[in-house]
């Protein structure tokens, strides 16, 4: 069953909004909060047989190329406070335009930038708005919005996590839109790229303010009920038989299950024991 709808009061730059279908008029929908304020979704995202007057929809609000509120049913691929890995389109004295799923294209103020920016490349920007002007901007500059308050975190929470950077040390992450954290390469068993989007698990929370990560659960018990998951997984979808074995190449079970020999073979052992599959010379199967 679908949640109820409620009406947002008051219209958001930068969020998606719940608002009522107010008026019709040559241009668009008119959309109304409960405080009557109103934005205008126009035509092209106007589907009337979805949209009757009178009903609520979710929509979201930034500002056109007249700094006037508009609505839009589609979704950019970061909201005011998210974390984005953003395209330059076009490069001007004054700041840099890139592409975050919208018709008009996010501004990056040039204070806003701690590297020249290049057309064609991607960087990773926080989504932030401009009180003054209502405008929204992307800024690279994002070491004061972390979150160094830990309460409430604690081992094993599960986080979505964007990339930030690779380090000597493994790869700089974002959680929750909010926390800094870290991924390290002896821990990882699956390709990782910045600007990825990655479900984590808190392995440590750490007393400067800071998470280390991880990309498997923390514990034996639940390392091995994944990684049993996956494999049986692999193997419903391999008609019932793999070609691995205990002896088979760490990088080859990295590669294919996405976790390390040890854990690997310790899920074989339970699954054997169980009678879930059986181990013939050079594979496993399915009973």
């Amino acid at each position: 069953m679908s949640e109820k709808k409620i009406q947002n009061e008051q219209i958001e730059i930068g969020k998606v909004n719940t608002l009522k279908i107010e008026r019709d008029t040559d241009f668009g929908y008119y959309l109304a909060a409960k405080d009557y304020e109103e934005v205008l979704l126009p035509n092209v995202y106007i589907m009337e047989d979805e949209m009757p007057m009178g009903s609520l929809l979710d929509v979201f609000v930034y500002t056109d190329s007249e700094d006037r509120p508009v609505a839009t049913t589609k979704m950019p691929y970061a909201k005011l406070g998210e974390y984005g890995y953003f395209t330059v389109v076009d490069y001007k004295q004054y700041g840099t335009f890139v592409n975050w799923g919208l018709p008009k294209d996010l501004f990056v103020p040039l204070s806003q930038q701690k590297e020249h920016f290049n057309i064609g490349k991607k960087y990773l920007l926080r989504v932030c708005l401009d009180e003054q002007t209502g405008r929204l901007y992307g800024t690279q500059k994002i070491g004061k919005y972390f979150n160094r308050e830990m309460k409430g975190l604690h081992q094993n929470k599960v986080m979505d996590a964007i990339v930030l950077a690779k380090t000597p040390l493994g790869y700089k992450v974002i959680a929750d839109n909010q926390y800094e954290g870290m991924l390290f390469s002896n821990e990882i068993f699956e390709p990782v790229k910045v600007g990825e989007r990655k479900k984590v698990y808190i392995k440590t929370v750490r007393k400067d303010g800071k998470l280390d990560l991880s990309l498997q659960p923390i514990g034996l018990k639940a390392k091995v009920g994944e990684a049993k998951d996956t494999i049986m997984q692999l193997l419903k979808e391999a008609d019932g038989e793999l070609p691995f074995t205990y002896k088979s190449n760490a990088d080859e079970i990295k590669k294919v299950f996405g976790m390390s020999k040890k854990n690997f073979k310790r899920t074989l052992t339970e699954l054997i024991e169980k009678k879930q599959i059986e181990l013939l010379e050079g594979s496993i199967k399915l009973l």
